[in-house]
């Protein structure tokens, strides 16, 4: 059987015949090679600057335009996962590579701008995230869609970023505001690996108050932030059927400031719950090392600190602008 670009090259030959007898060898070689050039090309090249995401089939390209490519992004990134690049490729910045992950126990570390989550590819969701909360010096919009991640392998990220519905929100783990310093960052927050069912009275409530803490104490020092989701029973298990997740039951975060002598905590265990309101935040505050026992992570905190546990969280200074 005759190969389709044998059928295609003959094609034009058969077209151009009379235009090129006249010409150089090299010109002829060049326009019969054309269309395996355009057939051929790499999405978002030269000023579009690579590849963001998938809408479906297409791709959206890092200066927001969409690729006139004819590939299929979806299948265009599932060949790029099977069969990986070479270690010192160019990638764009918005999104881990390949060689940024580490696979160990099929949990990914994916490292994106701002901060860095560690994803279980079985629970399909981020088992730990850690960011620095700086100084407030940005105001960057928040991302308006929610999407899945194209250089994470299908099978460790959530199949769909539509919203959960059953009063659960899209939670994020590391929030948006936080990384309001930069678009790409806040964009990256979006990305459904950092995204996992929450309650929504616990996402509004306790959990949004353990930001607020961190947007009004981030400019009276730089903050380290580490926290992660907690799995146990499966009655919950909502969304497995539509999103390919199970729903946490639990989050905990630790916030650390200072150094040294001056160094401080604060930790929380916020269970995944409609009661967990804001008013009902110090309920759930816990000893840096019950974190670590429970969760079997060695937190970046002194040892003299990480027994405290303080009668109630930080108070929110009356100046503070959480926005």
């Amino acid at each position: 059987m005759t190969s389709p670009f044998v059928n295609l090259a003959l094609i034009y030959w058969t077209d151009l015949r009379p235009l090129v007898i006249k010409m150089p060898k090299i010109i002829v070689f060049l326009l019969l090679f054309l269309p395996f050039q355009v057939l051929f090309a790499t999405p978002c090249s030269g000023k579009k600057m690579g590849i963001s995401h998938c809408e479906g089939s297409q791709f959206v390209c890092n200066d927001g335009s969409y690729s006139r490519s004819p590939k299929d992004c979806s299948d265009y990134f599932a060949n790029k996962v099977s069969k990986p690049k070479p270690e010192n490729r160019v990638t764009s910045p918005s999104m881990p590579s390949a060689n940024e992950r580490d696979r160990v126990n099929k949990i990914l570390k994916l490292d994106y701008p701002g901060f860095t989550i560690w994803l279980d590819c079985e629970k399909r969701g981020a088992v730990k995230f850690q960011y620095v909360a700086q100084h407030d010096s940005g105001n960057a919009k928040r991302f308006k869609r929610f999407f899945l991640d194209p250089k994470v392998p299908a099978e460790c990220q959530q199949t769909t970023a539509e919203a959960y519905g059953m009063q659960y929100d899209r939670g994020h783990q590391v929030p948006a505001n936080h990384l309001d310093a930069s678009a790409e960052a806040i964009k990256a927050t979006n990305a459904m690996p950092n995204i996992l069912p929450q309650a929504a009275n616990m996402n509004r409530g306790a959990w949004m108050q353990t930001e607020e803490i961190i947007e009004c104490y981030r400019d009276i020092a730089e903050l380290l932030v580490v926290g992660g989701a907690l799995w146990g029973q499966d009655s919950n298990d909502y969304f497995v059927h539509t999103h390919g997740v199970k729903t946490p039951d639990a989050f905990w975060k630790v916030v650390i400031r200072g150094t040294g002598q001056d160094e401080r905590a604060i930790a929380w265990i916020v269970p995944n719950s409609q009661d967990a309101t804001k008013d009902n935040l110090d309920r759930y505050l816990v000893s840096v090392a019950d974190i670590e026992h429970l969760t079997g992570e060695k937190l970046p905190v002194a040892d003299y600190v990480k027994h405290e546990k303080p009668a109630s969280s930080w108070v929110i200074p009356r100046d503070c602008k959480k926005g």
